[in-house]
């Protein structure tokens, strides 16, 4: 049975979750609830459920808010949105953090039972496991912070680092005791997914990557690590081929590099290194061809980028910095104020113009 957790304000809304899902035909089962986001991550920790389905707009700790911490922390967790707001800035950061679906009060029975069924069907594709296993979140928590640190040296095609990642995740999960065949198992295809991902965000064709977990890796946490880097080391001879024998620097590779890792602590070191020249050579060429260093285009991108999600009210401010590449709110409101010549929060209350523009021109 998958655990399911309802998020709501209202206990009546509540109910009525409650009483149109086919829990029990899906194989689900309600392990507990929670009136705010807050207390939703509390017993995220304790209970592990799978699924989560949550109103948006709750005092405190509200949907937007508890999707991000979902997001961040436990990535498998499958969420369903309920609103009784048809508003598209909801909708936005529903979609922006992964749910599952956005559903309009009042509640249609069975486009809710449909979305279940869906996230069924992805867990039980996820981690086909044999025999009765549910997903353990304690295995997602520890692997969280590594895949962050993963996506970064693989991009930067660091393959050293990405050895010592691994190496990580192999203490992680040992210090954390998990050593069953079925965590084992999930921990080989949470890494297998990520590799997936990054080869399909580098325009690499995975080649029935892994299809299935040969057994004998499944057998220590050391045999599972070997493997891993095999593939990963695959993967990345892969990526350098594709870039290193081109014939010439493309720049709007660079770029299109750029725009979808503005977020990451992306250098001018570690993109001379993934496409394989030298910074000076690199930096001089990138400022002829658009008109700014990396630098400066990587901030112009993020604040222009944290200017058009501070129209949407719906996103905290500490979440804006995060999503623009920001850990320290505090550095995020210096740079946005320098930058703009006035602070995140009062262009909020301001209101208007906030519009993405293009760092080129």
């Amino acid at each position: 049975m998958h655990k399911v957790l309802l998020v709501d304000d209202e206990g009546w809304n509540r109910d009525i979750v409650r009483t149109f899902g086919a829990w029990e035909a899906l194989g689900l089962e309600i392990a507990g609830e929670a009136e705010d986001g807050q207390e939703a991550l509390r017993l995220v920790g304790e209970l592990t459920p799978q699924i989560i389905i949550t109103d948006m707009r709750m005092p405190g700790t509200d949907g937007v808010m508890l999707m991000n911490e979902l997001h961040a922390r436990f990535p498998e967790i499958k969420v369903i949105v309920i609103s009784g707001y048809d508003d598209f800035k909801y909708a936005q950061s529903a979609i922006r953090y992964g749910a599952m679906d956005y559903l309009l009060k009042p509640i249609d029975p069975a486009e809710l039972n449909a979305v279940l069924g869906k996230c069924v069907k992805e867990l039980e594709d996820a981690f086909s496991i044999p025999g009765d296993y549910a997903l353990d979140l304690g295995v997602s928590f520890s692997l969280a912070q590594h895949k962050q640190l993963m996506k970064v040296h693989f991009n930067e095609l660091n393959c050293e680092e990405v050895s010592s990642v691994l190496d990580a995740v192999s203490k992680e999960l040992e210090q954390a005791g998990i050593g069953k065949p079925g965590a084992l198992r999930q921990a080989a295809g949470e890494m297998l997914l990520l590799l997936k991902e990054l080869m399909h965000g580098n325009g690499l064709e995975d080649n029935g990557l892994a299809a299935e977990l040969p057994q004998e890796v499944l057998q220590s946490g050391s045999s599972m690590i070997v493997f891993l880097k095999g593939i990963y080391t695959a993967g990345l001879e892969q990526l350098i081929g594709q870039r290193k024998f081109k014939n010439k620097l493309n720049l709007d590779e660079v770029r299109q590099y750029i725009d979808a890792h503005f977020a990451e602590a992306v250098t001018l070191e570690a993109l001379a290194r993934a496409f394989f020249v030298s910074k000076e050579y690199l930096s001089k060429v990138f400022k002829l061809e658009y008109g700014c260093n990396v630098t400066d285009y990587i901030l112009h991108l993020r604040m222009e980028k944290a200017k058009a999600w501070l129209a949407e009210e719906s996103i905290p401010i500490k979440t804006v910095a995060e999503l623009s590449g920001y850990e320290d709110v505090g550095y995020f409101y210096r740079v946005f104020k320098k930058h703009y010549g006035i602070a995140p929060g009062e262009m909020r209350k301001q209101g208007s113009g906030l519009k993405m523009s293009n760092p080129k021109g």
